[in-house]
């Protein structure tokens, strides 16, 4: 993958990598692995971010997943026999029926963190979600940094009191509920918005039910007690 200019800019003054002159020359030299003009792909794929929508997973698998706007499917919708086996043993420990709205499942815990969703720049968007809002009334919702450096610059921005303020607990950098870990978990039944990365039976606890989410929707689905759009917090 090519680096582009957003990617050396981010990589700027950052620790572990150059610094001013030696950076540059770095930086020069990275601009050099691009792909021959002459080159040929098997396939070329383009896509535009301003049409793609949230999409929350809804069995045990990360393949497992739907639009936020979209229904449980169906065994039926498959026409492999072993798919529509999956989907079956998915949909019974998930306790989901089929054809059910995704926006109208109701959650008990949102999990914001992992290595997957938990820099900086995923707490502040979630924070702006947040912001002015409430946790919903009998969610739990708890928001893990994923490091002491990321921690710290979101306490300097003071994240941490607007997740707080709005009823989030605000915890140590760690693994925390990414894979249930110490107290962490699930309790069997519950149903969790997860930011993490997996989500296969009792990932997050024995009997959990683990839906991955992004962190946007993640803190909106905090608010509305229910997976959500951030659109929905703010209408």
């Amino acid at each position: 993958m090519a680096v582009d200019e957003t990617t050396i800019d981010y990589l700027r003054g950052r620790p572990g990598v150059a610094q001013g002159d030696a950076f540059d020359v770095a930086a020069k030299e990275w601009r050099t692995f691009v792909s021959d003009d002459d080159a040929v792909f098997d396939a070329e794929v383009t896509l535009n971010g301003a049409e793609m929508v949230p999409y929350v997973t809804w069995g045990t698998n990360s393949a497992q997943v739907v639009a936020l706007n979209g229904v449980v499917p169906s065994p039926e919708d498959s026409v492999d026999a072993d798919e529509r086996g999956s989907i079956e043993r998915a949909l019974h420990y998930m306790g989901l029926t089929p054809g059910t709205p995704l926006r109208s499942i109701p959650v008990d815990v949102v999990f914001i963190g992992s290595c997957t969703n938990s820099r900086i720049e995923d707490l502040r968007a979630a924070a702006a979600v947040v912001r002015g809002h409430q946790v919903s009334s009998g969610v739990r919702a708890l928001v893990v940094p994923g490091s002491h450096r990321v921690k710290r610059q979101a306490e300097l921005e003071g994240l941490d009191q607007v997740f707080l303020e709005a009823g989030l607990e605000w915890r140590e950098p760690g693994c925390s509920m990414c894979l249930g870990m110490n107290p962490d978990q699930l309790a069997p039944g519950q149903r969790s918005a997860s930011t993490s990365n997996r989500n296969f039976e009792g990932r997050q606890g024995r009997g959990g039910r683990t839906h991955l989410v992004s962190p946007v929707v993640a803190a909106a689905t905090a608010i509305m007690g229910r997976f959500a759009s951030p659109e929905e917090v703010s209408a």
